[in-house]
């Protein structure tokens, strides 16, 4: 398996940062300004259903390598033959609210199914934040055992801040840091720290051990192109100053 040069790259710096239109989201309109925004703002890369469709016309609106998300194996395959660059077992939260849940065992299960479909494409596979630490560690373990090339943690939709500002956006992003920490120190892969990070907590999400971050609704929900490119430069900025930092040998 050959990663995209410029996910190696980014990684290699810690410095990626990928943006999530939704993998429900087959919206047309919604998904292309959430391309765009991560074209113009300076993005890794971007993640959107696993619809070859959408991945045609990202890959018109885009060089930036695309991603797509699904939790059904077969849907990847299209994908992939429409151009996807990579692909993505997640994008848990949007099951949550309709109480569907994965626990470990579909996890690993889905992994090993498209692998089998799918044995030379990069795999993302996210690690559910309903487990325990300790069990999402695990998992992680044998998610890279079956082929897993980058884990992708969450816990954006666990998190309840009680306070406003910076001080609710570092504990909505909590849970994910907590993850991002544990799961990096136990794999050898890239470890994309996503859901409840913000340009606040993006650093943090760096200096716990992940290589980069995926950010979606802090992007997605806003309600202007302008407003949404500003959000990415906003988080490039915030990875930027993290990445400078270790560079001079300074805490970040």
């Amino acid at each position: 398996m050959t990663m995209h040069p410029t996910l190696q790259s980014a990684f290699a710096n810690r410095c990626a940062l990928k943006v999530i239109s939704g993998l429900n989201n087959f919206d047309g309109r919604s998904v292309a300004a959430t391309v765009k925004a991560a074209h113009h703002g300076g993005a890794t890369f971007v993640d959107i259903a696993a619809d070859p469709t959408l991945v045609q016309m990202a890959k018109e609106l885009t060089k930036l390598p695309i991603c797509v998300s699904a939790v059904e194996p077969e849907k990847f395959v299209q994908a992939v033959a429409a151009g996807a660059d990579l692909i993505e077992i997640g994008n848990f939260d949007s099951f949550y609210a309709q109480g569907r849940r994965f626990e470990a065992e579909e996890v690993l299960a889905l992994t090993h199914q498209t692998r089998a479909l799918l044995p030379k494409i990069t795999l993302s596979v996210t690690v559910p934040h309903i487990l325990t630490l300790d069990q999402q560690v695990q998992l992680a373990e044998e998610l890279v055992k079956a082929g897993a090339d980058i884990i992708q943690t969450e816990g954006g939709t666990s998190s309840n801040p009680t306070h406003p500002g910076v001080l609710g956006l570092i504990e909505k992003a909590a849970p994910t840091l907590a993850a991002a920490y544990e799961i990096s120190r136990a794999v050898s892969v890239p470890v994309l720290c996503a859901s409840g990070i913000s340009s606040v907590t993006a650093p943090l999400a760096i200096a716990a051990g992940a290589t980069g971050v995926g950010v979606g609704s802090a992007i997605n929900q806003l309600n202007s192109e302008v407003a949404m490119i500003a959000a990415v430069r906003g988080l490039v900025e915030a990875l930027g100053t993290t990445r400078l930092l270790s560079a001079k040998g300074l805490p970040n």
